[in-house]
Order: structure tokens, then sequence, then C-alpha cells
């Protein structure tokens, strides 16, 4: 992971813009989260593996019929009034709300019902700043697979830039996951 940073007294939209012109390797995604540019390295196959697993259990079980879109790019607030640029590994939204048709590469969040994050080399983006951008972006649920420590958390209840609410379980353990889902999620197939 390579993480710029930019400099203090640098105007805030020097950033955005260096950030949108940036060029990233192919297989590499780079966000712009907190006012650093994250470039992150593809993932391995057990990541892969267990946002499959996820992907399947929502589209078979989810009360909703549910669109998604792996890497999708959602502009999101910032505290200090600016945007960021965040890509989870999974959003979900509505079918019915067909948020995903003539998206462009950086869509706004609003509709979205769910991020689905699965840690990597950078887990502490994925548990903090990401975190806060979400709930910033009122997107209703944020569901954390963290690999390193073996466990899954479901945020919930935004307020600002925090969830209000959190259920964390072992890996193998189930995740309620409220309305639109209405399902318990299986964690027992995981990769870890």
């Amino acid at each position: 992971m390579i993480v710029m940073t930019r400099e203090p007294d640098a105007e805030p939209d020097f950033t955005l813009q260096d950030f949108l012109s940036f060029d990233t390797p192919e297989g590499y995604r780079a966000e712009l989260i907190d006012g650093e540019i994250v470039v992150t390295p593809p993932p391995d196959g057990n990541h892969e593996r267990c946002i499959m697993r996820i992907v399947k259990q929502v589209l078979a079980s989810s009360a909703t019929p549910m669109d998604f879109s792996g890497q999708k790019g959602l502009i999101v607030p910032v505290a200090d009034g600016r945007q960021g640029r965040v890509i989870p590994d999974i959003t979900f939204a509505p079918a019915k709300l067909d948020l995903l048709l003539d998206a462009p590469t950086w869509m706004p969040a609003t509709g979205v019902a769910m991020v689905v994050e699965v840690t990597s080399s950078s887990p502490d983006h994925d548990r903090n700043a990401k975190r806060r951008a979400y709930a910033a972006a009122q997107i209703p649920l944020y569901l954390l697979v963290d690999r390193q420590r073996h466990e899954v958390t479901l945020y919930s209840d935004s307020v600002r830039n925090e969830y209000t609410s959190s259920s964390t379980v072992r890996l193998g353990g189930g995740v309620k996951l409220p309305e639109p889902f209405s399902f318990t999620l299986e964690t027992d197939s995981f990769a870890v």
C-alpha cells in the first residue's frame, strides 16, 4: 500500500484535482481518504473468495432484491467540507433504484443500502477512516470482515461521521442483517 499525504498548507481542491488525474497501475485502486491518496494492490484469492460468499448469500436471501458492484467509486463527505473518494469491496443497492445504470466512475452514495470491506493490506483504513466516511455519507449499513481479527462487524445508525450501533461476531457466526436485507449472513465459509 502506498499513502500520499497533502502538504498542510495546500489548497483543499489541490488534493482532489491531483487525485482525479492520478494514474494507477493496472489492478491497483486509488482512493482519497481523509485527505490522503491511498493506493492498494490487487487483493489475494482469500479476499475475493470472501466477497464471492457474501454476494451469493445476499443475492439468494435478501428480502429486497439487490444490485451489487465490486469496486464502485463513491463520493463521500469529509469532516472539513471537502469530498473524499472511496471504493468499497462491495456496494449493495435495492435493484428497484437501478443506481448503477449509467452511473459515472465516481457516484454519490445516496440510495446505497450497504457497503462491505474485507480487510487486506491496510486494515486500519477499513476500521477507521472508511467507517467514518461511510457514516458521513449516510450509508445505512457497513459490514466489515476483519480477517486479521477473525471477526465480522455490522455498523448501523449513522450520525454525522460515525455509526452509533455495531454488532460483532467471530468468523463462523451469523450476522443478522436488518431491512432491507432481513436475513442472517452466515460467515462460516469466509476465508481467513
